[in-house]
């Protein structure tokens, strides 16, 4: 849907070739905004590519841990729109590397955080993380839960989501911060994630993998949803009291992972498959899902799409992009 509100908007978007970047990228194009994205890597087959956004937005090359190329793009793209998603956004690579965990997830946000308040945005959304809570016994999780990160990348977004606040509190910077869930939906090429690992291996027939015992409960949130929610906060920040504040962006609709599985299958059809699984997750919280009544009261957002809705359109973007593609390559 094209919004008003973003047409002559001069936005800057870290992490725009990631799953949710490339979709936040091209709402904000397609509503009129002047998009500038900052591209560290050229990843194979990423959506922003897929989908040309290459063609449409001012791509400079750089890393979110340089200070002055974040502080000069600001300056020289009169940037008024922060949208911070670039992270190191995997558990398994963060224990495996959590130096370069911290680089990108915290020295990166203050950068970002600073280079805004050098250059006086007039709003910024930064993505924290279910995981920046680490884990509690109330569920589901409310804004209020103290952040207790212990592992590397929840420790990351614990404090990144700090930063956020501490810049707010300190300098006034027009800054909202959101707290989601697992994202899915079309376009997403990382498989060893959940949804697009299952499907891939749904086209080709084969049994899907599950790294955990199958039983871990989590949101899985709607990729056109979360978008939704982003842009909704960002507008809301032209509220003072808005500022500063956290958001549980989520469907409020946890599954198991046997439960998520359960519907990929139906969706597909292909009710032979049957899950392997490995029960191999480690340094994961068991249980871990989000309250999304702060964001429906106070934003008056809520997710439009339900999961079945969501799976089927990944579904069927997977099953055509397959057809066109070598799936051996994947």
């Amino acid at each position: 849907m094209i919004e008003m509100y973003w047409q002559g908007k001069r936005v800057f978007v870290t992490g725009a070739t990631g799953f949710l970047g490339s979709w936040i990228a091209k709402q904000l194009t397609e509503s009129g905004a002047h998009v500038t994205v900052l591209i560290r890597d050229v990843p194979a087959n990423s959506n922003f590519f897929l989908s040309g956004l290459d063609k449409k937005t001012n791509m400079v090359n750089g890393d979110v841990k340089d200070l002055e190329t974040v502080s000069r793009t600001l300056n020289e793209y009169e940037i008024d729109t922060v949208i911070h998603l670039a992270a190191q956004a995997l558990v398994k690579p963060a224990v495996n590397n959590p130096v370069e965990t911290f680089e990108v997830n915290v020295r990166g946000t203050w950068n970002v955080l600073e280079a805004a308040r050098r250059n006086n945005v007039e709003r910024l959304v930064m993505a924290s993380s279910d995981k920046a809570y680490g884990s509690h016994e109330i569920l589901p999780y409310d804004e209020d839960a103290m952040l207790k990160g212990r592992f590397p990348y929840d420790v990351s977004k614990s404090c990144a989501d700090m930063l956020g606040q501490a810049y707010f509190a300190t300098y006034g910077l027009p800054v909202g911060i959101t707290r989601c869930g697992n994202l899915y939906g079309p376009g997403d090429m990382n498989f060893s994630r959940i949804v697009p690992g299952t499907m891939r291996s749904i086209i080709k027939n084969e049994n899907p993998v599950i790294r955990s015992d199958g039983t871990f409960k989590r949101d899985y949130f709607f990729i056109r949803d979360a978008v939704d929610g982003y842009l909704t906060l960002a507008k809301a920040l032209d509220q003072q009291n808005i500022r500063g504040q956290a958001f549980n962006l989520a469907p409020q609709r946890p599954l198991t992972v046997l439960e998520l599985f359960k519907k990929m299958i139906e969706v597909s059809g292909k009710t032979h498959l049957e899950p392997v699984i490995k029960n191999e997750a480690k340094q994961e919280i068991k249980d871990q899902y989000l309250s999304n009544k702060k964001a429906k009261t106070v934003l008056n957002w809520s997710p439009k799409f339900a999961v079945e809705e969501g799976l089927k359109e990944t579904f069927d973007w997977y099953v055509k992009f397959f057809g066109s593609e070598s799936i051996d390559r994947y």
